[in-house]
């Protein structure tokens, strides 16, 4: 792998890729899930407010120490308050200088780094889309959002197609399009989610965790033989996992004076730990079959009714790129985007890591981050939107990755 390679896609990953900065190491098989990520919560002061963070990086490194003990933590994350609240001039050069800071010390500190929400209001920004790709390429473990849906607004119309322009701008100013790992659109996401690009904080000092795991899933479904009993064996698998999870963190947050805010149970997957093989099961049927939706709902059903305290998604992850099954399904044409936007109806997180043509129009993003936002408001859920336009690829055209956290795929319609 080259030197950018290298050094630029860990720093393009986000929510649902796996990420690992120094050591990752295959899954412990004493173990059936992975702590995907602890994400610290802060407030800055200001641009210039380093403090906050050396005490964010502090934490992590003693949360991760004690979580290592007992399970694989593959990353640590910093989110901060929406930008504009520490930035108010942000749209220019020095702007990105001064994030660009901020970002150096979360790589020193071997975090991924989170502005939060850039984009809060439902106002045209023009000029958002160069400045998303010059941020990307200014940085390398920068992520941020664009809301697109609100309780008080609505669907935001006008952030919308700057979100449009942003996913266009970032695609062709890196690489195989990767600069969309660390951008994405939301509706009704709450602060305290630990996944990226998502995540933000709404006060100082907190901290939540999210999950990788399919697997533990796809092992409660042993000798069950209907959708009952499959929901009844996940959901007291799930319980008896997270309890100790919990139980520590309570402990780290008494400890340190961090307010625990909970456990994303969105069971994000991975190229070796395949929702996508966790939903056949259930539904007897290739992902895209019928009956997939109603294996979602299930699955969903079960995430959002744990014992344990949640926070963020709580719900089903489908990112397409990062998931062998759902990857060999889409290239089977067994679905599309408008299926995936039906499942979202029943899931978490909307559309994830979409592999889309790079002449993709602005127009067309814009229409279907618009569907993903109507969605969001009709039924009041957490949704997201990371498209991926390949520059080059047309629709049917093989796409590969030097990126090992992705699979090869299709570039999928949007029709």
């Amino acid at each position: 792998m080259n030197d950018f390679s290298r050094r630029s896609f860990i720093g393009l990953l986000g929510a649902g890729a796996l990420t690992s900065f120094t050591g990752w190491s295959p899954l412990r098989k004493e173990k059936e899930f992975r702590i995907r990520t602890i994400t610290a919560g802060v407030e800055l002061g200001g641009v210039t407010d380093f403090r906050t963070i050396q005490d964010a990086r502090s934490f992590l490194e003693l949360a991760k120490g004690r979580f290592n003990g007992e399970y694989e933590v593959q990353t640590t994350r910093i989110a901060t308050q929406p930008l504009q609240r520490y930035l108010s001039s942000w749209m220019n050069e020095a702007g990105i200088k001064s994030i660009q800071s901020l970002d150096e010390l979360a790589v020193a500190a071997d975090a991924m780094f989170n502005i939060g929400p850039v984009l809060t209001q439902n106002a045209a920004v023009p000029g958002f889309g160069s400045w998303a790709a010059d941020l990307v390429n200014a940085t390398s473990n920068t992520s941020f959002s664009a809301f697109i849906a609100s309780e008080r607004d609505g669907v935001h119309i006008q952030s919308i197609h700057a979100a449009a322009e942003a996913i266009t701008a970032i695609a062709h100013a890196t690489p195989g399009g990767e600069g969309n790992f660390r951008f994405c659109a939301t509706g009704f996401c709450p602060p305290g989610t630990p996944f990226f690009p998502a995540a933000y904080s709404d006060g100082p000092r907190s901290f939540s965790i999210g999950l990788e795991s399919p697997r533990l899933l796809l092992a409660a479904l042993k000798g069950t033989n209907t959708k009952a009993e499959a929901a009844q064996a996940m959901r007291r698998r799930l319980d008896e996992a997270l309890a100790p999870v919990e139980a520590l963190a309570n402990t780290i947050s008494k400890e340190t004076g961090w307010k625990y805010l909970g456990i994303d149970t969105s069971p994000a997957p991975g190229l070796d730990s395949s929702i996508g093989s966790v939903i056949e099961a259930l539904a007897g049927a290739p992902f895209g079959s019928p009956s997939t939706l109603s294996a979602c709902s299930t699955i969903t059903s079960v995430l959002q009714g744990l014992k344990a305290k949640t926070c963020g998604y709580s719900g089903l992850m489908l990112p397409v790129l990062e998931d062998q099954v759902l990857a060999d399904r889409a290239m089977e044409g067994r679905y599309g985007v408008s299926e995936l936007l039906l499942y979202s109806s029943v899931c978490g997180t909307g559309l994830d890591v979409v592999p889309l043509a790079g002449d993709t129009p602005v127009a067309d993003l814009a229409r279907t981050i618009e569907d993903v936002a109507a969605l969001s408001v009709r039924y009041q859920k957490s949704l997201s939107a990371r498209l991926f336009p390949v520059p080059g690829k047309s629709v049917g055209d093989k796409v590969d990755f030097d990126n090992p956290f992705l699979t090869q795929c299709e570039v999928m319609p949007l029709g």
